[in-house]
C-alpha cells in the first residue's frame, strides 16, 4: 500500500493543493471558534467536527500536529461587516449579569458539546480578552500606513493592500456590496481595528489605547492570536463558510499589513498557505436561528433520545464542501449505521474477549490514547483488509473525504474470515481518524432515554419480559395490549428489527 499524497481544498485559490508543511514534520492549524454570546447550534459545531477530522488526518499522516482554537468574548458585533452592538455586551445586558460570567457559562457549554461530540482538545484554547496587549501592538504597526482614525475609532483602508477580497471574491464592477456606507469612511470595505467607547457610556470590556478607550475589533483578535501561537505564515486556517466572506479577508489583509507582504498570487501572504471551510448546514423548518427562540443545538437532540455521536455521524456521511440538510429521519438513519458499526465491533470483542479487560477498556491493543498513523498501519500485513486500508487512505486523502472513509470502515467490518484482533486492529486505527469512539459506546450509551418519556427502561424491560411470556404462551391479545400501553408511553417495540434493538423511545 502506497501513502496517498493530502490534497486540500484552498479556498483562497480555489483549487485542490497537495499540504506541504511551512515547517517540515509539522502542521500548524489555526480554527475560528465560538463567540461565547449564547449556546452554539449545531450547524456551529459542524465546523469543529470539521476541524477535528482535519486534525486528526494530519495526525494520521504523521504530522507533530499544534491546533488553536479561540474563544471571543470581546469585540463581534451583531453584523458580521462591522455595524451594530458587541454581541457579549448585548447579552450580558439582556441577562442582567457580568459579561465575564455569559462568556464563562458560555465557553463551558461549547466545551461540553466538543467532548459529547468526541472532539480532541486543541493544543490551546485562546481567549480574546488574553490578548489585549498583543492586540495594540499589533495595530501600533500597521497603523501608520494602514490605517486612519475617526471619531468611532481606528479603521483598516483595504486599499493599501493588494487583492483586498480575493478570498471571497467580492470585488465586482459594482464593488463590495454586502457593506453599507458609513460616513468618513474612506471604502465602504474599510473595518474597525480598534472600537472608541462612544462619549457618555461605559462598556463592560474595555481598555485604554492611543486611539481612546475603547475594545478591539473581531477581526483584529484572530489575526494576534494566530500570528503569536502558530507564527506566520502557518499552514491552514479553518472556519465556517460565511467566514470567508468578510471576517477572513479582513484577516488577511491584517496580516498582509503585519507582514509587509505583497498581493495574494502567493498564498504564503495572506498569512495561512491554505484556507478551508465548511459549508452549511441546512434545516428547513427555520428553527437552525438563534434569534427563533428554540434553536437546534445538541442539547435538544439528546433531549430528544438522540446520542451527540450520532449527530457526529451524519457530518461525516457529507463532504466538509457540500451542504449538509438536518433532518429527523436522517439524523435517525445516521443513528441506525452507528448501531449497526458499535455493534460489529461490539461481536468482535466478543470473539476474541481474552484480550479485553472490562474494567480497562483502553488497554486493548487495537486503541491508542494519542491514536494511529498511517505508517504504523502500513507496518502490518492486513492480507484481506488491504484494500480497505487504500480506500480509507485514499478517502483521506482526497480532501477528507470522509463519506468515502466510512464505507471503507464498513468494508473492513464485513471482510470475512479475518482474525478479530487483526480487524479489531484496523478498525481502532480508522477510527481514531473518524472519532466516532467506537471501542468504548455500548448499546446503553445509544439508548436515550427522551426528557419527556413517562417510562424507565426498569419498567420498559419489566413490560417486554411480561410480553414475551405472553407470546410464549401464545396469549397474542395480552401481546398485543402490552404493545400498545408501551405506545402510549412512547416506545416502540421494534419486533423483526434485524439490529435486534427490540425497543426504542420517541418524543
Amino acid at each position: 500500500m502506497t501513502d496517498t499524497p493530502l490534497q486540500l481544498f484552498n479556498s483562497l485559490t480555489r483549487k485542490l493543493e497537495p499540504f506541504e508543511p511551512v515547517h517540515p514534520g509539522e502542521a500548524r492549524v489555526y480554527t475560528c471558534g465560538p463567540t461565547v454570546y449564547n449556546y452554539p447550534h449545531i450547524g456551529n459545531m459542524r465546523a469543529y467536527v470539521f476541524a477535528d477530522v482535519l486534525g486528526r488526518t494530519l495526525s494520521w499522516k504523521g504530522y507533530k500536529l499544534t491546533h488553536i482554537i479561540n474563544i471571543t468574548d470581546v469585540g463581534h458585533l451583531t453584523d458580521d461587516a462591522d455595524a451594530g452592538e458587541d454581541k457579549m455586551e448585548k447579552m450580558a445586558a439582556q441577562k442582567a449579569q457580568s459579561i465575564w460570567d455569559i462568556a464563562r457559562h458560555y465557553t463551558e457549554a461549547y466545551w461540553a458539546d466538543v467532548k459529547a461530540l468526541n472532539i480532541r482538545e486543541p493544543a490551546k484554547w485562546s481567549v480574546a480578552t488574553d490578548y489585549i496587549e498583543d492586540m495594540l501592538e499589533f495595530a501600533k504597526q500597521i497603523a501608520p500606513e494602514h490605517c486612519y482614525e475617526l471619531e468611532s475609532g481606528l479603521y483598516f483602508d483595504v486599499s493599501t493592500v493588494d487583492d483586498y477580497g480575493k478570498l471571497a471574491r467580492a470585488v465586482t464592477e459594482e464593488g463590495e456590496g454586502r457593506i453599507e456606507t458609513v460616513e468618513g469612511k474612506r471604502n465602504a470595505a474599510d473595518f474597525a481595528i480598534w472600537r472608541k467607547t462612544p462619549p457618555g457610556e461605559t462598556r463592560q470590556m474595555e481598555w485604554d489605547s492611543p486611539w481612546g478607550r475603547g475594545a478591539p475589533g473581531w477581526h483584529l483578535e484572530c489575526s494576534v492570536m494566530g500570528g503569536k501561537l502558530l507564527g506566520f505564515p502557518f499552514d491552514i486556517h479553518t472556519g465556517g463558510i460565511d467566514h470567508r466572506e468578510i471576517h477572513h479577508p479582513n484577516e488577511i489583509a491584517q496580516n498582509q499589513a503585519y507582514c509587509c507582504t505583497d498581493g495574494l498570487n502567493v498564498a504564503e501572504n495572506s498569512g495561512a498557505k491554505i484556507w478551508m471551510h465548511n459549508n452549511f448546514l441546512v434545516e428547513r423548518s427555520g428553527k437552525m436561528s438563534k434569534s427563533s427562540g428554540e434553536f437546534l443545538r445538541l442539547q435538544l437532540l439528546v433531549d430528544k433520545g438522540y446520542h451527540p455521536l450520532a449527530y457526529r455521524m451524519m457530518c461525516l456521511q457529507a463532504h466538509y464542501r457540500s451542504e449538509l440538510e438536518f433532518s429527523w429521519e436522517g439524523l435517525e438513519a445516521a443513528l441506525t449505521r452507528l448501531k449497526r458499526m458499535m455493534m460489529a465491533v461490539e461481536s468482535l470483542k466478543s470473539r476474541h474477549a481474552e484480550l479485553v479487560s472490562a474494567s480497562m477498556p483502553n488497554s486493548e491493543p487495537w486503541v491508542r490514547a494519542e491514536g494511529w498513523t498511517l505508517k504504523q498501519v502500513q507496518g502490518d500485513d492486513w492480507g484481506k483488509l488491504g484494500a480497505a486500508v487504500a480506500k480509507f487512505d485514499a478517502a483521506l486523502g482526497d480532501d477528507l473525504n470522509t463519506a468515502i472513509a466510512l464505507t471503507a470502515l464498513e468494508d473492513a467490518l464485513a471482510t470475512k474470515k479475518v482474525e478479530p484482533a487483526t480487524k479489531l486492529a484496523l478498525v481502532g486505527a480508522m477510527d481514531s481518524v473518524l472519532g466516532l469512539n467506537l471501542f468504548n459506546l455500548t448499546r446503553a450509551d445509544l439508548r436515550i432515554r427522551p426528557r419527556d418519556a413517562q417510562i424507565t427502561e426498569a419498567e420498559i424491560e419489566a413490560q417486554l419480559a411480561e410480553r414475551k411470556e405472553a407470546r410464549d404462551a401464545k396469549d397474542f391479545a395480552r401481546s398485543d395490549a402490552l404493545r400498545d400501553e408501551l405506545a402510549a408511553k412512547g416506545v416502540e417495540v421494534m419486533d423483526g428489527d434485524p439490529l435486534g434493538w427490540e425497543w426504542k423511545l420517541g418524543s
